[in-house]
């Protein structure tokens, strides 16, 4: 197996394991089709994870935006000297 720990698991290193072949051991297409299938799951996550970050940096820089704009805002029931 190639997995080395510290290391991050990534598709590739799923696609290109290999296991010992034995005489009464698990069926390597079975294997192989697994390994497939999870290398085509991982993908799909990482995508999704990479949407996630650039939607969530997006919606950062938004807020600071905002937050920039109505840095000297204050709503008249929370000022103390505002009419209370």
């Amino acid at each position: 197996m190639i997995y080395m720990s510290g290391e991050r698991l990534h598709p590739h290193h799923v696609r290109a394991a290999t296991f010992d072949r034995r005489w009464r051991g698990l069926d390597p297409s079975q294997v192989d089709t697994l390994l497939v299938q999870v290398a085509d799951e991982m993908d799909r996550l990482h995508r999704e994870l990479v949407t996630a970050n650039t939607e969530a940096e997006r919606i950062r820089q938004a807020l600071r935006q905002w937050q920039s704009r109505h840095a000297g805002c204050r709503h008249p029931a929370l000022n103390p000297a505002g009419g209370r």
